[in-house]
């Protein structure tokens, strides 16, 4: 999902306080709000499957999985971030009266023109500040491809998995993730039209936000 940023500086609380009043969500990075549009429908399309592969994987085991609607807290050197992951698993929830987490094992973000920078490199590295997190998946939308980070020995490995014949191991958690699942249903010409269309708003001008600055 792409995001605008807002100058304003506030605290970690206030964030909190304010951002479920407010109109769409906001994620928070070091006193500024970010506030963040919608996907596409094939975007949505692969979110949903590769829930929906996790709940069917990690039902009975200790880890469970959490959704886009729930933040996860990075309580970074540089300043704490609250990021709205597409995926999460989780082995040591928090309370369920919070609104985020803070011991991802798993993170996944959904690729798009407009978030492919930052989830490739700062918000990578912001996610790797927890230490809890083993993997961190980044999936592609126009072709089943998706690059796994993980976290070996101290060290931060990546590898690529592509073909609806591949399959992620998720070792942290017991599972493994066929990507013949996370991409069922995906009509590949559509994609690639969604992609076209948001690189030529983002070359005309930027991908739009949602309406609305954050209040609380």
């Amino acid at each position: 999902m792409g995001a605008v940023k807002s100058l304003e500086l506030i605290s970690p609380e206030a964030y909190l306080e304010g951002e479920p009043k407010a109109k769409c969500r906001y994620e928070y990075v070091a006193g500024r709000v970010y506030a963040m549009a919608g996907g596409s429908n094939t975007h949505n399309t692969i979110k949903t499957w590769l829930i929906g592969a996790l709940v069917a994987r990690l039902r009975g085991k200790p880890c469970q999985p959490f959704d886009s609607d729930t933040k996860v807290r990075i309580q970074h050197p540089g300043g704490t971030r609250f990021y709205y992951p597409d995926a999460m698993v989780v082995c040591q929830a928090n309370p369920g009266r919070e609104m985020y987490q803070d011991r991802p094992v798993v993170l996944v973000e959904v690729l798009s023109p407009s978030t492919r920078r930052d989830d490739e490199g700062p918000k990578r590295d912001d996610y790797f500040a927890i230490p809890t997190l083993a993997h961190y998946l980044l999936v592609e939308t126009t072709a089943p491809r998706v690059t796994v980070f993980e976290r070996t020995n101290g060290k931060i490995v990546s590898g690529v998995y592509e073909g609806l014949d591949a399959v992620i191991p998720l070792v942290a958690v017991g599972i493994e993730l066929p990507l013949k699942e996370i991409y069922e249903r995906v009509d590949w010409a559509e994609a690639a039209d969604d992609e076209r269309a948001e690189n030529e708003l983002i070359e005309n001008g930027g991908w739009p936000a949602p309406d609305g600055p954050f209040k609380i």
